[in-house]
């Protein structure tokens, strides 16, 4: 699916589909919605892609009932859009109802593109930079992986927690940050032993 795409019969496709998830969702009381936001082509910007991409999230809240769309950070691989704040910013600001959009941020993505959260000082630096473009109030998840890639490779390639470029210390920060207490930590880890890997994040 391509909720950005600049070809028409495309992005019809790829909204039916994604409303039809939605509206699964909604049926077995799911709140949240996590999506990618999409990639441009050869014919379209990148101002024109996220354009569609907020007409597309538009035209699925104008046809479910409660559910919010959860736009995931993105690596920068290819021509994918969503790889920065800014242009997460850009999206959500151009949405009607934004009470129902929010952000997932992927651990491996941001660190790929160019966030480096290894450190006590990155990390905080990464999570400022965040509010003061996107706001904490729309951060609604957050996926744990790590990254075979080094900060700013732009390659999409999760890791085993400890096992890649970031290395535990990145994630001490995020189990220790009192600011996503609750939040739902999702492991998007390759195959391997998931109970381990809890065990080890919670013990940091």
């Amino acid at each position: 699916m391509n909720p950005g795409s600049s070809d028409a019969e495309k992005l019809r496709k790829s909204r039916e589909a994604m409303l039809d998830e939605c509206k699964r969702c909604e049926r077995l009381g799911i709140l949240y919605y996590n999506f990618h936001p999409g990639s441009t082509t050869a014919s379209c910007t990148v101002a024109e892609c996220l354009k569609t991409v907020a007409t597309t999230i538009d035209y699925i809240i104008d046809n479910t009932d409660f559910i919010i769309m959860v736009i995931e950070t993105m690596a920068g691989q290819g021509n994918t859009v969503g790889s920065t704040f800014e242009e997460i910013r850009d999206i959500i600001s151009m949405v009607k109802k934004k009470e129902r959009v929010g952000v997932c941020i992927d651990t491996c993505h941001i660190f790929a593109a160019g966030y480096d959260i290894r450190s006590k000082n990155g990390y905080e630096e990464t999570m400022k930079r965040f509010n003061d473009v996107v706001g904490l109030q729309y951060l609604k998840a957050i996926h744990l992986n790590d990254s075979k890639g080094s900060v700013g490779c732009r390659a999409d390639r999760h890791e085993n927690i400890g096992r890649g470029k970031i290395g535990l210390s990145g994630f001490k920060h995020i189990m220790n940050d009192e600011r996503l207490d609750g939040m739902p930590l999702i492991l998007e880890t390759p195959a391997g032993n998931y109970t381990n890997e809890m065990i080890t994040l919670y013990s940091l």
